[in-house]
Formats: C-alpha cells, sequence, structure tokens
C-alpha cells in the first residue's frame, strides 16, 4: 500500500470530524452576535426564529424583536439549549407543544407578549424548569389548573401585570420549590372563588415582591384593598346565609313535596277501594251462582240485579268507612 493511499482514510475521517464539529458549532446567525455556547439577537428587529444557529448553544437571546412564532422543530435541535429569553416580542397563544424538545430548559422568559392562556400543555416537557416569566402579558386571562403540574423545579414564576382575575390555589401550591410569586397589578376578582387561593397566600412562606400592589381589582366594595386583607371579610361573607327569598323556595320546596306524597296517598287508597269491590263483588256474583244451582229454579234477572246492587252498596260503604 502506497503512503498515499494509507492516509486517505485517516483524511476522509479528518473532513468528516471537521464537518461534524462545523455543524456542532454552526455559523452565527445573521445580525445576531455569538460567544461561546450563547447567541444574542437582541433589538434585530427580527420577524422569525433565527437560522443556522450553533446546535451546541446553551444560551439564546432573541428579547426586543417582532418573532411572533417558535417553530417546535428548529428549537427541538438546540438540545442542549438551558436559557432562553424572548421577551418583548409578538408571541401568541400558539404555544403548545412548542418545547418538546428542549427538555433541558433551566430559565425561560416569555415577558412582554401576547400571550392568551396556559395550558398544561405549553410547558409539560419543561421538567427541569426553575424560573419562569410570564409577565407583561395583558391579554393573558387563563392558567389552566394543572398548568405547572410537571414544573416541579419551578422556584421563580412570574404572572404579574397581566389580565389574571383568577388563580386556582392548586397551581401554584403544589409546587414544592416555589419561593417566589409575582402577582402584582392584575386585575383580581375577589370573590368566593378566589378565597381558597389568598388563604394560601397568607399561609405561604413563598415570597410575594411588590406586595403592596397585590390588590383586589372587583368588586366595588374590596377595590384597591389589599388580597390578604380582603380575607376577613371574604370569610364572613362567604359563609352559607339563607335569605328571605330562600326560606320562601324552601317552603315552597316543602309544600310541593308534602301536597305530592298526599295526592299518591289518597290516590293509592282509592286503587285499594276499587280492588276490594271488585274482589269481593265477583265473590259474591260466585255465591248467587252456586246458591241458584242448588235452589232449583233459577232466580229471575230483575232479582238477581237487585239483590246485586243492594250488595254492592253495602259492601262499597263498608269498605270506604274503612280507608276514612
Amino acid at each position: 500500500m502506497s503512503p498515499a493511499g494509507g492516509w486517505r482514510p485517516l483524511s476522509i475521517v479528518f473532513v468528516l470530524g471537521m464537518g461534524m464539529a462545523a455543524a456542532g458549532g454552526g455559523s452565527c446567525p445573521s445580525g445576531c452576535s455569538c460567544g461561546y455556547l450563547e447567541v444574542n439577537c437582541t433589538g434585530r428587529q427580527l420577524h422569525q426564529f433565527p437560522s443556522a444557529i450553533p446546535l451546541d448553544t446553551r444560551q439564546l437571546i432573541m428579547a426586543a424583536n417582532k418573532v411572533s412564532y417558535l417553530p417546535a422543530v428548529e428549537l427541538s435541535f438546540l438540545a442542549d439549549l438551558v436559557y432562553l429569553d424572548c421577551q418583548k416580542n409578538l408571541l401568541g397563544d400558539d404555544l403548545d407543544f412548542t418545547f418538546v424538545g428542549v427538555v433541558k430548559l433551566v430559565y425561560l422568559d416569555l415577558s412582554f407578549n401576547n400571550l392568551t392562556q396556559v395550558t398544561f400543555s405549553t410547558f409539560s416537557q419543561l421538567l427541569s424548569l426553575v424560573v419562569l416569566k410570564i409577565s407583561d402579558n395583558p391579554n393573558l386571562v387563563a392558567i389552566e389548573k394543572d398548568a405547572f403540574a410537571n414544573n416541579t423545579w419551578l422556584r421563580h414564576l412570574d404572572v404579574s401585570r397581566t389580565g389574571l382575575t383568577f388563580l386556582d390555589a392548586s397551581t401554584v401550591q403544589d409546587l414544592p420549590n416555589l419561593r417566589l410569586l409575582g402577582l402584582s397589578a392584575n386585575p383580581w376578582h375577589c370573590n368566593c372563588s378566589l378565597l381558597d387561593f389568598i388563604t394560601w397566600m397568607t399561609e405561604s412562606s413563598v415570597h410575594f415582591p411588590d406586595a403592596d400592589n397585590i390588590t383586589c381589582y372587583t368588586p366595588e366594595a374590596l377595590h384597591a384593598l389589599k388580597m390578604p386583607a380582603a380575607e376577613v371579610q371574604l370569610q364572613s361573607s362567604c359563609q352559607t346565609q339563607l335569605h328571605k327569598q330562600d326560606y320562601i323556595f324552601l317552603c315552597f320546596i316543602g309544600f310541593c313535596i308534602f301536597f305530592a306524597g298526599t295526592v299518591v296517598a289518597w290516590l293509592a287508597g282509592i286503587c285499594a277501594v276499587i280492588y276490594q269491590i271488585h274482589s269481593r263483588t265477583e265473590r259474591f256474583r260466585a255465591g248467587l251462582m252456586g246458591l241458584g244451582s242448588h235452589l232449583g229454579p233459577p232466580v229471575p234477572p230483575l232479582v238477581y240485579e237487585h239483590l246485586q246492587s243492594q250488595v254492592l252498596c253495602r259492601i262499597t260503604l263498608k269498605v270506604a268507612l274503612h280507608w276514612m
């Protein structure tokens, strides 16, 4: 084998290795700046997710752009991504199953966007998530009860300055590692449905930043009142209380039940009387026929009908008196 032929396999391996390294490192996306394991595309007026991001990127910053959609497939190529900052973009409510390929993500900032809801499918694959910022989404009006059920490592959650009026207590109280929860400047509707959440707030060791601005927006009687302070008033007003209309309704229901029972009992009595009259009449007829066969000549029809009517009247009167 010639020396040239001996070096050829090594050269092929070298070229393949350089190609894989280039694919792993990748070229820096146009308009972005790249450092070691970091890509920064802040304020580049991007309208879509940048292409050609190095596959070994750990930190991706896309703040202050005009991106309205995060492609799940392109994100899944960044399997080692741990830090993603997408604040101040135009991301909407189509984030379900977006982060299925970036399971190592620890930090996620989606604040200052157009989110409208958070469902179980939005962050369910982010099992390592520690910090989640979804504040300053004014159209965010709903967070499902089990939205963070899989994010048990979550320590910092910020939902401040959104459109939330209600949050189920179990949504956050089942997060064992939660240490900070931002709730300020939301239009909270402090009614009986929110009482469990407010009670959890007063008893929890979680820190609530900007606590002075965690206030009730509605109803008018509790407007601008701090949510923990509203607990006492809600506890007294949410206890079961019967008003005049409630008593009238209960009396009406009781009367209807009594009347229905009386009618049913009366009908049952009528049916029993009719049954007894019928059975005694049949026995009387059978007796007359037997008597006639033993006495000889048959009883004339008129006499038979007269006797039958008299006996029926007596039986009916007797049975009626018995059931009265």
